[in-house]
């Protein structure tokens, strides 16, 4: 796969930072939160590079998925599962809406399913050798890490399951008052 030369260097020259916390990630039951992903999203296009997304906040991993399981006709009627997981990463880039903008990604367009842009830059971050990209999330207030696996080091465990509950995610939407589409969907 070829890169964009112009993006890799702009990306190549932004400062780096090590994450050391907990971070949220839902699931259906039967997914191993481990796993990544291969199905594509909105860092990753099918088939390119392994992602695991996450959330730095428990709402914001529960709002991708009411978000994204909502688009679904019949909507899935199973609760989730969301797991706290401890993540260490050593060179993580950490993007705000005026980094994104820079690289190509308008700010009003980034709660929109379109993900060519933000495919190629993840794609390109991976490229990089970075272990993980901080991002707003589109769907609630809150930063995302998105997680490279195949970047992090094997020295350590890097990424370990903390605990899960299960959570009824219709249930969360009546809760928070969360409208699929409006909360910044």
């Amino acid at each position: 796969m070829s890169y964009d030369p112009q993006l890799t260097d702009l990306l190549s020259e932004l400062p780096t930072q090590t994450f050391s916390g907990d971070v949220f990630r839902a699931t259906p039951r039967s997914v191993d939160p481990l796993a990544p992903s291969y199905n594509g999203g909105r860092w990753a296009s099918t088939n390119s590079c392994r992602v695991l997304y996450t959330s730095l906040e428990r709402d914001g991993a529960l709002a991708e998925v009411a978000f994204h399981w909502s688009q679904f006709t019949p909507p899935p009627s199973k609760p989730v599962t969301l797991h706290r997981l401890g993540v260490e990463t050593e060179r993580t880039l950490r993007l705000i809406y005026a980094d994104l903008e820079q690289l190509d990604v308008e700010e009003s367009l980034y709660h929109t399913t379109n993900y060519e842009r933000t495919q190629s830059i993840g794609e390109a971050v991976e490229f990089l050798g970075f272990d993980g990209l901080m991002v707003p999330s589109a769907r609630w207030d809150c930063e995302h890490l998105v997680i490279f696996p195949n970047q992090l080091s094997d020295t350590d465990i890097q990424l370990v399951v903390l605990e899960k509950e299960i959570v009824d995610w219709k249930d969360w939407i009546k809760d928070k008052s969360y409208k699929v589409g409006i909360n910044g969907a």
